[in-house]
C-alpha cells in the first residue's frame, strides 16, 4: 500500500508539468486494498457488498485491483454470484463481443488490426472517399477498408462518418499517459469505442465517451471485459451524452444543479445570473465527462470510484441483466421495504434515497458535487469573476482535489440541496 499509485499510469516525462498534481494516496485503514479484496469474497465467490463499500466510499481502491472492483460497482457482475456464475457470465459476454466485432470487420477491415481510422472513409452519401491515403495512421489499414456496396445502408453510413471522428478523439484522450504511446493501445480503445456506436443506435458515439472508455481499456487487459465495462457505465451516463438541436443531454442536471445553488448560496446564484451563466453552461464538461478534465487521472478515478460507491445499488445486476423482463421492475418497487442489513449492501448516498423514497435519478451526486465545488470556489467567483470567462477561469483552475472534496463529503448535507 505504500507505494505511489501513480506509478500504475506512468506520465511521459516530457508532460510532467503539463498535468494536475495527483493528490490522492492510498491510505492503510481506508483505502480497499488487494488483501481486504480478497478477504471479502468468501471461498464460493460471494462477495461481501456492504465492507467493500465502506472501504471504498473512506479511501477509494487501490491501483492493483480497480478494474476487478470497478465491475462489481457498475453492475456488471452480482455480487451474490459465486465464481463460476461469473465466469459463466464473462464467456457470453466475450463471445457476444467477439460477434459484434467480426461484424463490424466485415464492414471496416481496419478493426481489430491494431490500427485506427483518423480520416473519413467514406462520403456524407455513403462513397469511399477517393483519396484514401490521407488517412495520417496507415496506409496499409486504408487498402484493407472494403466497400463494394454502390448505396449503402443508412446505419452503416452514419457508423462509418464517425470512425474517423473516434479516432480522432482517441489520439488525444489521455495522450501524456506512457501507455498510449503504443499505437496498438490507441487501437484498442478505438475498436470497443467503434463497436459500441455500431451496438448503441440510439447514442452512437458523441465526444467525451473516449474519457469514460481510457480508464476502462487501462484497467481491464482483455478488450471484451473493458467494453462491457464501458457499456454498462454508460448506461449510468448515456443520457449526458444524448443531444438534440434543441437540448443537450445535461441540461436536467444543469437545472437541477442551478436550482440548488439558488437555495444554498442566492448570492452567488444571482451573482452568475447577472454573468448571463444562469444555465450553468460553464459546468457542462464537469458533468459530461465526470471531471476528467479539471482532475489528474488518478484523482478522476478516485473520485469516480467513490461516487458509484455512494450510489451503489445491489439490484444494478438483476436491473440491467432483465431489463426487458417485467421481473425487473420489481427490484425498485420493493426498496422500500428492506431492512437494515439489507440496506447496508447499498451505498450512503443511493441508501438514503432509499430511505426518504427518492427516486429522480437526475439528482445524480455528480451534480452535488458539481455544486459542492461551486461553494468551495464562492469568494473567488463573486470577488473575481466578471464574466463568464472568468468563472472558466476559475472552473479551469480547479486546485481542490477529489480527495479534498469526499474528505468534507460528511459535511456536505446532500438531502438538503433536495429540498
Amino acid at each position: 500500500m505504500s507505494e505511489e499509485v501513480d506509478a500504475y499510469y506512468p506520465v511521459k516525462p516530457e508532460c510532467q508539468a503539463d498535468i494536475p498534481k495527483i493528490r490522492f494516496k492510498a491510505r492503510v485503514g481506508k483505502t480497499l486494498s488487494a488483501r481486504r479484496w480478497n478477504a471479502a469474497i468468501s471461498q464460493d465467490g460471494h462477495l461481501d457488498i456492504a465492507g467493500v463499500l465502506r472501504r471504498i466510499q473512506r479511501g477509494g481502491i487501490h491501483p492493483s485491483i480497480k478494474g476487478a472492483v470497478w465491475e462489481f460497482l457498475l453492475g456488471c457482475f452480482d455480487p451474490n454470484s459465486t465464481v463460476q456464475e461469473r465466469n459463466e457470465i464473462r464467456e457470453r459476454r466475450r463471445k457476444q463481443y467477439a460477434t459484434w466485432k467480426a461484424e463490424c470487420q466485415k464492414m471496416v477491415p481496419v478493426i481489430g488490426s491494431g490500427k485506427l481510422i483518423t480520416a473519413a472513409i467514406v462520403t456524407d452519401d455513403g462513397q469511399p472517399t477517393e483519396d484514401l491515403s490521407a488517412n495520417s495512421d496507415s496506409q496499409d489499414s486504408n487498402i484493407a477498408i472494403a466497400n463494394n456496396d454502390t448505396v449503402l445502408d443508412k446505419k452503416v453510413t452514419q457508423w462509418k462518418l464517425i470512425l474517423h471522428q473516434i479516432g480522432l478523439d482517441v489520439v488525444r484522450t489521455d495522450r501524456a499517459l506512457v501507455f498510449y504511446e503504443h499505437e496498438v493501445n490507441q487501437a484498442k480503445l478505438w475498436d470497443v469505442l467503434a463497436i459500441y456506436a455500431w451496438v448503441d443506435k440510439d447514442i452512437g458515439y458523441v465526444q467525451g465517451m473516449s474519457d469514460i472508455c481510457s480508464p476502462m481499456v487501462i484497467l481491464l487487459e482483455n478488450e471484451a471485459d473493458a467494453f462491457w465495462c464501458f457499456e454498462h457505465a454508460m448506461r449510468r451516463l448515456r443520457e449526458n451524452f444524448r443531444c438534440t438541436r434543441s437540448s443537450m443531454g445535461v441540461q436536467s442536471q444543469l437545472n437541477i444543479l442551478s436550482q440548488i445553488i439558488k437555495v444554498v448560496d442566492p448570492k452567488l446564484h444571482q451573482h452568475l445570473e447577472d454573468l448571463d451563466g444562469g444555465e450553468y453552461l460553464f459546468a457542462f464538461r464537469m458533468l459530461m465527462v465526470l471531471f476528467r478534465r479539471e482532475f489528474s487521472f488518478v484523482d478522476a478515478l478516485y473520485l469516480w470510484e467513490v461516487m458509484w460507491a455512494m450510489e451503489y445499488n445491489p439490484n444494478l445486476f438483476a436491473l440491467y441483466e432483465l431489463s426487458h423482463d417485467s421481473s425487473a421492475a420489481t427490484c425498485k418497487s420493493d426498496k422500500l421495504t428492506i431492512d437494515n442489513k439489507l440496506l447496508k449492501q447499498y451505498g450512503k448516498f443511493e441508501r438514503t434515497n432509499v430511505k426518504t423514497g427518492w427516486t429522480d435519478q437526475k439528482s445524480a451526486l455528480a451534480v452535488f458535487l458539481v455544486a459542492s465545488v461551486l461553494e468551495t470556489k464562492n469568494k473567488l467567483l463573486l470577488n473575481e469573476a466578471k464574466g463568464l470567462d472568468d468563472v472558466v477561469k476559475v472552473l479551469s483552475l480547479l486546485s481542490l482535489c477529489a480527495c479534498d472534496i469526499y474528505a468534507e463529503h460528511e459535511h456536505l448535507h446532500f438531502p438538503k440541496f433536495e429540498a
